[in-house]
C-alpha cells in the first residue's frame, strides 16, 4: 500500500480537477481509478467518500449561503438519498470485491458514458419546472444507493435527471450539493462500523493531499478549458478505464 501512497495522491488531483471543471464526477472517477489499481470495491467507495466528505460539507455550505439552496427539493432528496446510502454502503461490505467488481465497473461504465450524453446536450433548453413530485424521492433512493454502491454517482444521477426534467439548473445543483454532504457523511459512517477503518488510512490522505492541491487550479481551470471537450474526455475514459477492470476481472 505504501509503494501506492503517490497514485492516490494522484488519483485525488486528478478526480478534484475533473470536479472542480465539470461540477459533477469526482466520486464516479475516482473510484474508476481506484479500481484500475486492483482496490477492493468496498475499499474503494469507502475512502472516496470519507475524502468526499470535506469538500460536500463546504460546497453544500457555499450553496446554501449564496442561497442556491430550494428547500423543498432538498426534503424530496435528504432523507430518501441518505436511506439509498447506507443500505448500498451495507450490501457492498458484505459482498466478496473480486465478485462484484466487475458489476461495479458496468456502472461506472453506464456513468461514463451518461458524462458523454449530458456532454452532447449541454445547450438543450428546458421550461422551468419548480414541481416536486413524490418521483423525486424514488429517485433520491436510487442516486444514494447507486453513489454508495459505485464510489460515485449522486451527481451524473440526480443532478442530470433533475435538469433533464426541466428544474431550475442553479437551484437544482445546489440542493442535490447541499443534500450530497449528508448522504456521504451516512455512507462514511455505515463504511467505518463495516469496514476496518484504518486500514485504507493511506487511500484517503492520499485523496485528500491530491485534492486540496487540485482545488485552487481546477478552479482557475474550470474558466478555460473547453468543457463540453472535457466532459468528452473524462466520460470516454471512465468508460476504457471500466471496461479494462471488467475484462482483467472475469479472466
Amino acid at each position: 500500500m505504501e509503494a501506492n501512497f503517490i497514485l492516490f495522491v494522484v488519483v485525488g488531483f486528478l478526480a478534484q480537477m475533473i470536479d472542480g471543471a465539470l461540477g459533477m464526477a469526482y466520486g464516479v472517477s475516482s473510484n474508476t481509478f481506484l479500481l484500475s489499481l486492483g482496490i477492493p470495491p468496498a475499499a474503494a467507495s469507502a475512502s472516496v467518500h470519507m475524502a468526499e466528505v470535506v469538500t460536500t460539507g463546504i460546497s453544500g455550505f457555499s450553496h446554501w449561503k449564496l442561497g442556491n439552496v430550494n428547500w423543498s427539493l432538498v426534503k424530496r432528496l435528504l432523507i430518501p438519498g441518505v436511506i439509498g446510502g447506507v443500505t448500498g454502503a451495507y450490501l457492498l461490505t458484505t459482498f466478496d470485491g473480486d465478485v462484484i467488481k466487475p458489476y461495479i465497473s458496468a456502472y461506472l461504465l453506464i456513468m461514463g458514458v451518461v458524462i458523454v450524453f449530458k456532454a452532447f446536450n449541454m445547450k438543450k433548453e428546458h421550461d422551468e419546472n419548480e414541481y416536486h413530485g413524490p418521483t423525486i424521492s424514488l429517485l433520491g433512493l436510487l442516486g444514494g444507493f447507486c453513489d454508495a454502491i459505485g464510489g460515485g454517482g449522486w451527481g451524473p444521477v440526480v443532478t442530470t435527471t433533475l435538469v433533464a426534467r426541466g428544474k431550475h439548473p442553479r437551484l437544482t445543483i445546489g440542493s442535490v450539493n447541499f443534500s450530497e454532504f449528508f448522504v456521504t457523511f451516512a455512507e462514511s459512517v455505515t463504511f467505518v462500523l463495516a469496514l476496518n477503518f484504518f486500514e485504507y488510512w493511506q487511500i484517503i490522505l492520499g485523496l485528500l493531499i491530491g485534492g486540496s492541491i487540485a482545488a485552487p487550479i481546477a478552479a482557475v481551470a474550470a474558466k478555460k478549458l473547453p468543457i463540453r471537450a472535457l466532459m468528452i474526455f473524462v466520460g470516454v475514459l471512465i468508460i476504457i478505464l471500466s471496461i479494462r477492470t471488467i475484462v482483467l476481472a472475469v479472466k
